[in-house]
């Protein structure tokens, strides 16, 4: 598995964020049974260069948490079977599935850890499961898909450690 991360936000954590995104990408390969090495491209950007490519990419002029752009079409999210016959989905000198990409805004991280009173760990743990999955094909237009799509990203972050809260009943 190949996790390349770059921060371009000119911002830091108190934590290894490239470790912790490694953990959550490798946790939900794992949770949806891809059967392939995969790699995943993931952006540490600020709100102004989100905002920018959300306009371009999506006709939205405004920031945004997170961006994925998966390289594969999914008849059905997570399903695997016919990935072959899709044009550039595995890199040719490693063999690896190309998933796709990820931009989180890190402006949106610090400002949503603080608003929904858990730590940043959480909130960027939170944004890439959440991105991982619209890299496998789920989305959340729909109330039933983002009920389901919820219940993936917890069982996600419990597999890593990161819930909402400690035992102690205290915020993450």
């Amino acid at each position: 598995m190949t996790v390349h991360t770059e921060n371009e936000s000119g911002r830091t954590f108190d934590f290894d964020a490239g470790a912790l995104i490694r953990k959550v990408v490798e946790a939900a390969l794992d949770y949806e049974e891809c059967p392939y090495e995969a790699a995943v491209e993931v952006v540490l950007t600020d709100d102004a260069s989100i905002r920018e490519v959300n306009a371009a990419a999506r006709g939205i002029d405004a920031a945004t948490d997170v961006l994925s752009f998966p390289t594969a079409f999914y008849e059905t999210p997570a399903d695997f079977d016919g990935l072959e016959a899709q044009d550039d989905c595995f890199d040719p000198e490693t063999g690896e599935y190309l998933l796709g990409d990820i931009m989180i805004s890190v402006d949106r991280v610090f400002a949503q850890a603080e608003a929904y009173g858990h730590s940043r760990a959480r909130e960027l743990a939170f944004l890439t499961a959440h991105s991982m999955l619209h890299l496998m094909g789920y989305d959340h237009m729909e109330e039933a898909d983002a009920r389901l799509m919820e219940q993936k990203q917890e069982a996600i972050l419990e597999q890593v450690g990161i819930t909402r809260y400690t035992e102690d009943g205290e915020a993450l």
